[in-house]
């Protein structure tokens, strides 16, 4: 099931920003009219089992930079927990309790869902299929889940020969004899020929590198949960 949740990974920062600020308590204090009507809808669309109107709800109290109401990180972790992102779940369970701790409205409903995140929480820690947020690795669209690229040899320029260093590419080398005389002899590392086979790709024209979109891994990072499960 894919979530669409506006880079909802990266939200978790703005979030974050938020709460802090609220502990806070800056000076002057905004209206909280807009945050409560907020809140109504999107208590009302929880309690409906709207958890994707709820979740867009409470994002649009994040982005009024209004404060955030204290109870809200417990709501918000409940809406996502309905919605599979139980990574992220865990986290704002864990800030609503960090900031309310034992005088929370929601304590103890805070440490039930912490226990029932418990499960899922470890089948992602488990899972080779997603990263540690839950969410599925998709196949690297460049290369194909490989991890490396093939390129033209940046060696041999695609010639598949390079010029031979000992002999400077002349096929001959020179030495003195005793008598101080310049004496010329067959390159025994090219046989005379002055080349090479390219040490780099051997010949074949082509070299391996790793995949600059996938960074090697042969895997990208996407927004589906996670199932667990194999794919063919």
């Amino acid at each position: 099931m894919k979530i669409g949740w506006n880079n909802g990974k990266g939200f978790l920062v703005l979030l974050f920003l938020s709460l802090n600020f609220v502990t806070a308590r800056a000076q002057h204090q905004p209206s909280l009219g807009s945050t409560a009507r907020l809140m109504d809808r999107a208590l009302a669309a929880m309690a409906s089992e709207k958890y994707q109107d709820a979740n867009a709800h409470f994002r649009e109290i994040i982005a009024s930079n209004l404060p955030i109401p204290p109870e809200m990180p417990y709501y918000f972790a409940e809406t996502l927990y309905q919605l599979g992102q139980y990574h992220n779940s865990d986290n704002f369970v864990r800030k609503y309790l960090d900031l309310n701790g034992f005088e929370g409205e929601h304590y103890t409903n805070a440490r039930a869902l912490l226990e029932k995140l418990a499960d899922p929480m470890a089948a992602i820690r488990s899972c080779e299929f997603c990263d540690s947020r839950g969410y599925r690795y998709q196949t690297c669209t460049t290369c194909h889940g490989e991890g490396h690229t093939e390129q033209p040899c940046s060696l041999c320029r695609g010639h598949g020969v390079i010029g031979c260093s000992r002999c400077a590419g002349d096929g001959l080398v020179t030495k003195k004899n005793v008598f101080n005389i310049v004496e010329y002899f067959e390159c025994e590392r090219c046989s005379g020929e002055g080349r090479l086979t390219c040490t780099q790709c051997n010949g074949s024209l082509v070299e391996q590198g790793v995949c600059a979109t996938c960074g090697g891994s042969g895997t990208l990072e996407s927004e589906t949960i996670c199932d667990h499960l194999q794919t063919e």
